[in-house]
């Protein structure tokens, strides 16, 4: 089903033994699969020698036991789960990225999306650094290694690498000897770290890989922190904390993050749950049932459910053993796949008038799917719900939306796409609801929605990943 990708997810585990840290890692990535689901990678650290292994694929796909085996033990690993929103989908893209220079080593693994990549490469390139990828985690790469060339430490190049970099960058980097953890200043993605039992410490994109694992969570990562992990211990710069407005990605509680995640103090659960609170008394309608479009309709669902009054049922079930559909290469493929992976549950839906709750919609075709689904299975009437507002402007910060284009709220306007999808209503979130979600606060990226940018925009968009 075509929905809104996001970059990546990365984990890290810092310990001052040797490990079997292999397979830590293979746990910790498979608990953030849902971040991106196009490769994969684990780089780490024994004798202050960095190797790594990445393909093209999922974390167990990738990750046999023999190739586990073969990384052996560690006490340094980085890992990498990637959906590519700059830069193609291939084998020499996957993260995380090794590059050797004159004072060293380094793996860099990234979560995010640079607005100034472009700028920052062609200037690489004409003073003579040659890549060997088309990501901007490369651009990221080369840009430290030239500050670190003239620096006493691989954490003093990171800290004068900070204000070259424009844009969303959640970074684990990891030397022979150190991890480092950082996010960008405005925080536009998660990072937190926690401890395992044995004292090792672990750094994730979201909390619900540090669970994977058996590791207590400590906090999250100030948006412009620097964490440094050695065997002196863990030490924090903040140069680049509160110097402007945070900004994390709204939409990390909408549908990037699992619900079972907490960023930032709030619980993506408790969010999700909010915003149907919100759509029901927004947007009430007289209807016998609600519906979530799994999984991240499912609490909004919920929630709707609780405020409205109106019984909560399963409407589908979910495959979890298809193939992601939006890679099919034709129409018909995807709606046979579409078939597969979501098969409406009739006696609970058969003659029904329901309020269907899903996080999105993006051109229109994976609702439009849905709808005919559902009125073959002999639903009455279908009331749309959607826990988002309409996406109405380019995401530059690490979400494949770099085009507004195939956006259907751009082409139409809320009575015509209910018209053309073939709903009997519909209704999204406001951006009054969105504020509802997050308990009112005010330090999040809502660019998406309402086109007020915290940066500049690129000069140059590498991709539009519609096409």
């Amino acid at each position: 089903m075509r929905k809104i990708k996001e970059e990546c997810g990365i984990f890290g585990i810092f310990s001052k033994d040797d490990l079997e840290i292999a397979p830590l890692a293979y746990y910790g990535l498979s608990a953030l699969q849902h971040r991106g689901q196009e490769s994969c990678g684990i780089a780490i650290s024994k004798d202050r020698n960095l190797k790594a292994y990445k393909d093209v694929g999922l974390v167990h796909e990738v990750f046999t036991p023999q190739i586990l085996s073969d990384l052996g033990k560690g006490n340094l690993c980085i890992g990498h789960v990637r959906y590519c929103t700059t830069g193609g989908n291939n084998r020499q893209n996957a993260q995380p990225i090794l590059v050797n220079h004159i004072k060293g080593s380094l793996a860099v693994a990234h979560n995010g999306n640079l607005v100034n990549s472009f700028e920052l490469r062609e200037e690489l390139e004409l003073q003579g650094s040659i890549f060997h990828t088309t990501s901007d985690t490369e651009v990221i790469a080369h840009t430290i290694i030239k500050q670190r060339l003239q620096s006493q430490s691989i954490e003093e190049a990171v800290e004068k690498t900070i204000p070259l970099l424009k844009g969303a960058f959640s970074l684990l980097l990891m030397s022979p000897s150190k991890i480092i953890a950082l996010r960008d200043p405005f925080g536009f993605r998660p990072l937190c770290y926690g401890e395992m039992q044995d004292g090792s410490y672990v750094i994730a994109s979201e909390s619900t890989a540090l669970d994977a694992i058996g590791a207590r969570f400590i906090r999250d990562l100030e948006a412009g922190e620097i964490l440094v992990f050695s065997q002196e211990g863990i030490q924090s710069i903040k140069t680049y904390c509160n110097q402007v407005p945070k900004r994390i990605c709204s939409f990390e509680y909408i549908y990037f993050a699992r619900a079972d995640s907490m960023i930032d103090g709030k619980s993506v659960h408790q969010a999700r749950i909010r915003a149907g609170e919100f759509l029901a008394k927004s947007h009430p309608v007289e209807a016998d049932l609600v519906i979530g479009v799994p999984d991240s309709g499912i609490d909004a669902a919920i929630g709707y459910a609780r405020e409205s009054k109106i019984p909560y049922d399963i409407g589908f079930v979910k495959n979890r053993y298809i193939a992601r559909t939006f890679i099919s290469p034709t129409q018909e493929e995807r709606v046979e796949k579409l078939r597969l992976k979501l098969n409406p549950i009739l006696p609970n839906i058969q003659g029904k008038r329901i309020v269907l709750i899903d996080d999105s919609i993006v051109r229109g075709n994976t609702t439009l799917r849905l709808v005919k689904l559902l009125k073959e299975a002999g639903v009455k009437e279908i009331h749309m719900r959607v826990s988002a507002p309409p996406f109405m402007h380019p995401c530059f910060y690490g979400t494949d939306i770099d085009s507004q284009e195939n956006l259907i709220a751009c082409k139409y306007s809320i009575p015509q796409i209910q018209e053309l999808l073939g709903l009997d209503s519909l209704g999204y979130l406001s951006m009054e609801g969105l504020a509802y979600m997050l308990k009112g606060d005010q330090g999040f990226c809502h660019a998406c929605f309402s086109g007020e940018y915290p940066t500049p925009t690129p000069s140059h968009t590498q991709k539009n990943k519609f096409e």
